[in-house]
């Protein structure tokens, strides 16, 4: 998402980027599920720059981030522009895919799941609590809940084969302020639709950003921001 957090920071939007509890560069422990702790943790990062006077135009979220800020603006009621870049919808689905055949059964029997790469170097491990909460996650009734003055864009790749392209369709469905974007060609990392997605992203975000300083006076743009980490959000 770098492409993206260039292409606005280039408008004059400060774009911050940051790892959840676990990935990347911050501390805590991966969890295979923690949907809700996730937007939390987006809670944090809100309410951080909020006390530091910044204009919060838009919260934008790839993969399992695209369900963070949709579960975040079914919550909290105080963004007006959410960005969902190839979220899952139906979280049930996928997980085979990961952790194998009979993989509740295996789990109630020995407490958890260890997932191994290709070459049988160990990723990461999934437990009971952490499968039981993705499992737990009411992504529809979560949709219902988004208010109707927040307006969301769903972006997906109609060559993804982490997350199928119907999933993007049932987020159109359910959200009531929505519009969706399908990406022709593209995978689920926009490996060769970088600037298209950037573009795609760029142009809902400052339509939807002029149409609200018309109907109540200029706002600020957001001040730059410097402090960028590799992310998913």
């Amino acid at each position: 998402m770098v492409n993206l957090a260039a292409a606005l920071e280039r408008e004059g939007m400060g774009a911050f980027r940051f790892d959840f509890a676990g990935n990347g560069e911050s501390e805590g422990s991966f969890q295979y599920g923690n949907y809700r702790r996730e937007a939390h943790d987006l809670r944090a990062v809100i309410q951080h720059f909020h006390r530091e006077k910044y204009v919060i135009i838009a919260i934008i979220g790839h993969s399992k981030g695209g369900n963070a800020v949709l579960l975040y603006a079914s919550m909290f009621n105080d963004v007006s522009m959410v960005v969902n870049i190839s979220g899952r919808y139906n979280l049930e689905r996928g997980i085979e895919g990961r952790l194998g055949k009979d993989f509740l059964q295996r789990i109630k029997q020995n407490g958890f799941i260890d997932v191994r790469n290709k070459r049988g170097k160990f990723e990461y491990r999934v437990t009971e609590e952490s499968l039981m909460d993705r499992l737990s996650t009411d992504t529809h009734a979560a949709c219902l809940l988004i208010q109707q003055d927040c307006r969301v864009l769903t972006v997906h790749g109609s060559m993804d084969k982490i997350v199928p392209v119907e999933d993007a369709m049932e987020f159109a469905k359910f959200i009531p302020n929505h519009k969706l974007q399908i990406i022709q060609g593209a995978d689920h990392e926009y490996t060769s639709h970088q600037d298209e997605l950037a573009s795609v992203v760029l142009n809902f975000i400052l339509a939807q950003y002029h149409q609200d300083r018309d109907m109540r006076g200029k706002l600020p743009l957001c001040p730059g921001i410097d402090r960028v980490v590799h992310s998913r959000l």
